[in-house]
């Protein structure tokens, strides 16, 4: 007989942990991940003060990406940006999870070792988040670690022990495991949806339906006949609030109580003051139809549109805060922390600028500033929309807003900019008489006339709707006999001032795009 030879044996979890089969080691890694994720949402919804660590980081890659990379964002995506980011941040969480699972399942303390570093650069994004406290948000990640890392000890455990089963009982093991795996998918899902339900959305609401707009002394004039041609695909006159465009950097909307909210006016002025939504509510309030756009509004895009608002003239608040000279710019700055600013002198002549509270008849809704936003017309939305406003600086120029360092113009005027609604572009369309409808915007100068050209024809002048307010935009129409074949549409409008829009395409950066919109149009017998 030979020598006995001692043998090490490894210890039984670490290596029934090496026999995990891979695919459920990744299982088990995605699923410790989202459970470790949704803990901390849970928490982020329940305490004010700890962020969601899924949306800092999203907000970090906002904030980082180049501005080509967010222009080209906006214009293939749009309103759709947003939810792009947070599934690509989502599948990211998963892949990431997945990794450790496989990484766990050669070397446990490596992938629990992965698991807290991810965990500790998502907690590291919070921590820029504002009116973030330091010690609720890492402990928040450090309980979503704690509880990523233990599920993950647990179901690879079970995996491992449903590989290492004999033939004749693989079944009690394999159920243990995808019970396990159950519960902890029903620890994310439930801590996920318990943090969204707690992050104050439906009490937002609940706050709305009980507000009710003051009279304004000076509330906008009637719609007149012949404003709105209620042609079908038309843009209507007034783009309802839940249609209307939204492009901002706020991956979840903030929740404001109005109880709690405040209005600070600060900077290179007299008499700064602070100001309740109570105190705003009981000032003077006005009402004007006017058209918003976002300068990544692709020419002929949908990123424009009209409302009527009602808030506080600008000028009002600046007349009590005393603006000092030299301050000639105003900046705007949100609750989440985005600045936009534009001249002061714009606030002080354009009387329809304004604090505004409420947008076609109602309050502001939570995904268009509520309780009060900035509206200012003539200026695209990245130097002036501020939402969910919470300061007002009068400062000098020198002074950037958000966007600015990020490749775009300090100043932002709208440009004179018409669209074809109908026919759609791409569309094809019976033989016979069909209307050419679209709408023309320039705020503050108003249109006077758009017109349209049809392949190599003459320019037509169309017929534009009754006048609303040189703010506002206008509908137009041209009666056309469509005869079959492929067509090529084109238009123009020409603003209050007599400027015609500018045929020179220009991309949206720095300022805005330009060029006539075409489109091409198949006529069928």
């Amino acid at each position: 007989m030979g020598e006995p030879r001692l043998v090490e044996r490894p210890q039984a979890d670490d290596a029934a942990r090496r026999r995990a089969p891979a695919g459920a080691a990744a299982l088990s890694g995605l699923l410790a991940a989202a459970a470790g994720i949704g803990v901390v949402e849970l928490a982020a919804g329940a305490l004010d003060a700890v962020p969601s660590l899924v949306l800092s980081v999203g907000d970090a890659v906002i904030d980082s990406v180049p501005g080509w990379l967010e222009r080209a964002a906006i214009a293939a995506l749009g309103t759709n940006d947003k939810p792009v980011l947070l599934a690509s941040i989502a599948l990211v969480a998963a892949l990431l999870g997945a990794g450790t699972g496989l990484l766990a399942r050669r070397r446990f303390v490596l992938g629990a070792a992965a698991f807290v570093l991810i965990t500790a650069l998502g907690v590291a994004a919070g921590l820029a988040a504002p009116d973030a406290s330091a010690v609720l948000t890492v402990l928040a990640g450090a309980v979503g670690a704690a509880v990523g890392v233990g599920v993950l000890r647990v179901l690879l455990a079970a995996a491992a022990a449903d590989a290492a089963a004999s033939d004749d009982r693989p079944t009690t093991d394999r159920r243990h495991f995808l019970l396990l795996a159950a519960g902890a998918a029903t620890v994310a899902v439930a801590s996920g949806v318990g943090g969204w339900l707690l992050s104050g959305r439906e009490r937002v609401d609940q706050l709305r339906a009980a507000i009710r707009l003051p009279v304004p002394v000076r509330p906008a004039g009637p719609v007149p006949a012949g404003a709105d041609l209620e042609i079908p695909g038309l843009t209507p006159l007034f783009v309802p609030n839940e249609e209307f465009y939204r492009i901002d950097t706020a991956l979840r909307v903030p929740t404001v109580d109005p109880a709690e909210w405040q209005l600070e006016i600060r900077g290179m002025v007299d008499n700064p003051f602070t100001i309740t939504y109570d105190e705003l509510m009981s000032m003077p309030h006005i009402e004007a139809d006017i058209t918003l756009s976002c300068v990544s509004n692709e020419v002929g895009g949908t990123l424009v549109g009209n409302a009527r608002w009602q808030g506080v003239p600008l000028f009002r608040l600046l007349e009590r805060a005393g603006v000092q000279q030299g301050a000639t710019q105003l900046v705007g700055r949100s609750v989440d922390g985005f600045t936009a600013g534009f001249p002061t002198v714009t606030a002080l002549d354009v009387t329809e600028a304004m604090v505004a509270v409420g947008m076609n008849g109602e309050p502001l809704p939570a995904e268009h500033g509520f309780p009060a936003r900035l509206v200012v017309p003539g200026l695209y939305g990245y130097v002036s929309a501020t939402k969910w406003l919470s300061a007002i600086e009068l400062t000098d120029w020198d002074v950037d807003g958000y966007w600015i360092p990020r490749g775009w113009a300090k100043e932002g005027p709208i440009k004179t900019s018409t669209r074809i609604d109908v026919p759609g572009p791409g569309r094809t369309v019976t033989a016979g008489e069909r209307p050419i409808a679209g709408v023309a915007w320039a705020p503050t100068r108003g249109i006077e006339r758009v017109e349209v050209r049809i392949d190599d024809g003459p320019w037509q002048e169309a017929e534009l709707a009754e006048r609303l307010d040189v703010d506002c935009w206008r509908q137009w129409y041209l009666p056309w006999e469509a005869t079959p074949g492929v067509h090529v549409i084109a238009a123009r409008a020409t603003d209050g001032l007599g400027e015609l829009q500018t045929d020179e395409r220009t991309p949206v950066a720095p300022d805005g795009a330009s060029g006539y919109p075409v489109i091409e149009v198949v006529v069928e017998e």
